[in-house]
């Protein structure tokens, strides 16, 4: 690890699956039409002072389409806000037939 890599939480998964939520807000849901499995998705971190800061979802474009789960951002947010690096990839990309916090599944990699 080089100097200017932040810590990695102890005892978190440096490789996880997690499903994205709030894709339904704003507009969202239109863009999952755009998610394919095997996509590779965006982490970005709340900026600092946003309330409870969340890590967003985002297409290669730079559209939001959803939020990691509370319980991942709580511990993921600071790594990430402190410079670490996370890639994501869609894993599973559902139809409307399914509950909108389980239609898409990533797999996020935490870099070194």
């Amino acid at each position: 690890m080089s100097p200017a890599s932040p810590a990695f939480p102890e005892g978190r998964p440096r490789r996880f699956r997690a499903t994205v939520h709030g894709t339904v807000f704003g507009g969202r849901e239109q863009l999952l039409a755009r998610i394919v499995a095997g996509d590779r998705l965006r982490l970005v971190a709340d900026l600092p002072g946003h309330g409870s800061p969340g890590v967003w979802v985002h297409l290669a474009s730079g559209d939001p389409v959803g939020r990691l789960p509370p319980e991942i951002a709580h511990w993921l947010w600071p790594w990430l806000a402190a410079g670490g690096h996370a890639e994501a990839t869609a894993v599973h990309v559902g139809g409307e037939d399914e509950p909108s916090w389980r239609r898409v599944v990533l797999e996020v990699l935490c870099q070194h």
